[in-house]
């Protein structure tokens, strides 16, 4: 009981993050991805047709899909922002040092609550 059980939340995580994915996909090209610490997995997507900026985030707390976001070049590193009320996300797209590399920053009411290291996969 306990294994069919397991087994089928398992299925269903996954179908949900396949069609989380996929809907995206279907409007929208995807511009970056990234791996964060944290198990924290970022996609950044741009609808085809508005050029919206869309962020999907799939995470052990749970996941997360945002729109209209902007996309700012800061000192040769692009910077993805997203607001869900009183929160922001920041995605770093690459550092100075690494392009490969990058930054998940969340704030609440302009403070920092988390900073997280990514790598683009």
């Amino acid at each position: 009981m306990k294994t069919s059980a397991l087994l089928l939340a398992l299925s269903i995580s996954i179908l949900a993050n396949f069609s989380l994915r996929a809907s995206a996909d279907s409007t929208a090209g995807l511009i970056l991805s990234t791996k964060c610490q944290g198990r924290y997995n970022i996609n950044i997507w741009q609808n085809y047709n508005s050029g919206e900026l869309l962020y999907r985030a799939t995470s052990p707390n749970g996941n997360l899909s945002l729109g209209k976001g902007t996309s700012k070049a800061t000192e040769g590193v692009r910077v993805y922002k997203f607001r869900s009320g009183i929160y922001e996300y920041w995605v770093w797209d690459g550092t100075l040092d690494n392009p490969q590399s990058g930054t998940l920053e969340v704030y609440k009411n302009n403070r920092i609550l988390m900073r997280q290291a990514c790598r683009k996969s």
